[in-house]
This record gives structure tokens, sequence and C-alpha cells, in this order.
């Protein structure tokens, strides 16, 4: 999808599943060019097995459980971890 100012949006579809021992399993499904995209890609893979386990889509502000699909919106050929990282 392209935005008004010529930049174009990518949204970034994952799952997540919280492994017993507080390890993440992520996996990356893909990569759509609109959300309706990404949510149609989940109503396609929400019935295989893992997905099935954890269906629901994720908002990461208000939900407790972290269990199941994120649809991340992204400007493309923009940084966006500009500030490095340091691990503890």
């Amino acid at each position: 999808m392209t935005l008004s100012n010529g930049m174009q949006r990518a949204y970034l579809l994952q799952h997540l599943h919280v492994l017993p021992h507080g390890e993440d399993d992520a996996k990356v499904i893909g990569i759509y060019a609109s959300k309706e995209a990404a949510v149609a890609a989940v109503d396609r893979l929400k019935h295989q097995p893992g997905f099935r386990d954890f269906p629901r889509i994720v908002n990461a502000d208000t939900d407790e459980q972290p269990d199941g699909f994120y649809i991340d919106e992204y400007i493309v050929d923009q940084d966006h971890w500009q500030d490095g990282y340091e691990t503890l």
C-alpha cells in the first residue's frame, strides 16, 4: 500500500508461541502488501497443526497472553531499529 507521501507500507505476519521454559518460538509467516492480505493468511493458516493451538491475532498493546499471530505495519526502505541495543 502506498501512502500519500509516496512511501509504501508492508505488513509482517509472525506467529509466536512461548515454550514452557520461557523461550520464544517465533515464526515469520510472510510479508504482505495490505493488512487485509495478512489477515487472509491467518484465516488460511489458523487451522493448521501448531497454529490451531494459538489461532488468534494478538493485540500487543492490550493482550496479556502473547501466543498467537502478530501483524506489524512497516514503512518500506526505512530503518526501524535506529538506536542500537544492549544485551543485559
